[in-house]
């Protein structure tokens, strides 16, 4: 169980429309206190030396007509971390195994997800041996839904690699916190700035480490990139001049247009975005809601260090704005040779539509399980740019079948900084004692009662020599084929025609041919990727035919 759980009381609802049972700084001190009291110090980074990533899954739990704390009109939550993880590497493509006993993707939303698979198929066991579980039996034979009442929110505590990193830096000289809107002539797109406040400490980029003089030639076989230009206000309204940004994908109608700005003096967000030297700037001369003027200017964007897929629209590579696209799919860099690992912003952009259980678990849920919010912790943020990056990129997408759905998950931020983020471990970084660098370890943890924790370097148990990689006692238990294992004794505590019909009276074997036989979520898949996702890497069948 998890070493803090809190059972929270409040009234009314909030102007999103959803019940303030809890709040992001709650969610994220919650993840926090558990990462301090439930994580081996093995796995954690060197203090000064070291930093990481966390991620989690919270399950939330409302507990009605409780007569504790709140009044009768509202409900209490009963809340717990379910699924931690650590860590901000990844395996190179030939490193992968076609065994499935390596961690590709060791970024902490994805260990903090494997860990979560974990959780939901022990809680499908405790189902199925009529035990306490989240899960009830549906209307549909041989299928399992959430109880009532029960949603999960995903803790991050920085903006996922990719899309949703790629924010803009903004100097605003009148220092009011601001909303800013970019709005093309014809159609809108948003991104949300912040003021200069703190601006020495603010000029950090994202985790991954991309700076600006780090110039890479696009891939020769794409296609020329058209320019999107920020329009420069003068005080009547008029556009004065202009300066460019990378165009967003082609076949995205909103990436068309002219750039204006609007913005709201009501929207709480931290300082970490702004820049105090900008490469490149566009200044807008705006009206807020207190009809105060105010100059901004579009200085700079903060960079992710994952690589445009090929085939895609590629980066510019310029100075300042103009140094990414936005809206393409992504790679996470690897150390040495590139990766297959699709950036943290598209993973959690496909979780969105076909849900965070995957292929195999489908087989034994009426519907897709989604997160119905994802809290990030303090850092360069943008509520605007995370909605781009993990929804409306894939709005458009249609003919899913009937159970899955692109879901407006609502994005909160906490003021709560991570203790061992890049930016907080560099503060207290001793150059004396060696460079500051990523912590090679990754941990995932599970609400599990059998051995709930995992620390793994470079996609293996840590500890594991050479002489036993590639075998299972080197595995992690969040790699393929352990994932396929419990899934397989899963299979046992069900007699054969009580078996999903997904799965009745076929011979399948490989964990390729398990996860193909889910065939509304392939379906699913497939729909995604010819709408929205067309350059999509896709891990080669021969690295999934073991079983």
């Amino acid at each position: 169980r998890s070493a803090v759980n809190l059972v929270l009381g409040r009234g009314g609802s909030n102007s999103e429309g959803f019940s303030a049972m809890w709040t992001a700084d709650e969610i994220a001190s919650m993840c926090y206190a558990h990462y301090s009291t439930k994580l081996p110090k093995k796995g954690l980074p060197n203090p000064g030396q070291e930093w990481t990533l966390l991620a989690a899954v919270v399950k939330v739990e409302e507990l009605p007509n409780r007569q504790s704390v709140c009044n009768s009109e509202s409900n209490d939550a009963y809340l717990e971390v379910v699924a931690m993880g650590t860590g901000s590497k990844c395996v190179g493509q030939t490193k992968m195994s076609k065994s499935g006993n390596i961690v590709n993707d060791s970024h902490a939303e994805v260990t903090a997800r494997r860990g979560f698979l974990r959780y939901l198929y022990c809680q499908l066991k405790e189902a199925f041996t009529n035990k306490n579980s989240i899960f009830i039996k549906s209307g549909q034979k041989a299928k399992w839904k959430l109880k009532p009442g029960i949603t999960f929110v995903f803790f991050t505590s920085h903006t996922p690699c990719g899309d949703a990193s790629i924010i803009p830096m903004i100097e605003n000289h009148n220092e009011p916190l601001v909303k800013m809107r970019v709005v093309g002539s014809v159609e809108q797109k948003d991104i949300a700035v912040q003021d200069n406040k703190n601006i020495e400490d603010a000029q950090i980029l994202n985790y991954e480490e991309h700076l600006p003089d780090k110039r890479q030639k696009c891939d020769s076989s794409s296609a020329a990139i058209p320019e999107k230009r920020i329009k420069r206000v003068n005080e009547t309204g008029d556009i004065s001049g202009s300066s460019s940004v990378c165009k967003n994908k082609p076949n995205h109608q909103s990436a068309k247009g002219g750039m204006d700005i609007q913005i709201n003096d009501n929207q709480p967000c931290g300082a970490e975005t702004m820049s105090k030297t900008p490469l490149s700037q566009s200044a807008f001369a705006l009206n807020t809601q207190n009809n105060k003027r105010k100059q901004i200017e579009v200085s700079d964007i903060h960079r992710t260090g994952a690589k445009c897929v090929p085939g895609g629209l590629q980066d510019l590579l310029g100075p300042g704005i103009n140094y990414h696209c936005v809206e393409s799919l992504r790679v996470k860099p690897g150390r040495g040779n590139r990766t297959l690992s699709m950036s943290c912003s598209d993973k959690l952009a496909r979780w969105n539509i076909l849900g965070c259980q995957g292929a195999l678990l489908m087989h034994f849920f009426e519907d897709p399980v989604y997160f119905s919010f994802i809290v990030v912790g303090y850092c360069p943020y943008s509520d605007e740019v995370m909605k781009r990056a993990i929804i409306e990129r894939c709005r458009h997408v249609a003919s899913l079948p009937r159970e899955f759905r692109v879901q407006d998950v609502k994005m909160l931020q906490s003021q709560l900084p991570f203790v061992h983020s890049r930016h907080s471990a560099l503060s207290n970084h001793d150059p004396s004692k060696g460079r500051f660098v990523p912590c090679a370890a990754a941990i995932s943890w599970s609400a599990v009662p059998d051995q709930p924790l995992d620390v793994s370097v470079n996609g293996y148990k840590q500890g594991a020599t050479k002489r036993i990689l590639e075998t299972p006692q080197a595995r992690c238990r969040i790699c393929k084929a352990e994932l396929f294992m419990v899934f397989q004794e899963l299979l046992t505590f069900l007699s054969e025609q009580n078996y999903p019909v997904s799965l009745r009276n076929l011979k399948l074997k490989t964990y390729w041919e398990f996860k193909e036989a889910a065939t509304n979520y392939q379906k699913a898949w497939s729909e995604v990727q010819k709408q929205a996702f067309g350059t999509w890497i896709r891990t080669p069948r021969d690295f999934l035919q073991f079983h």
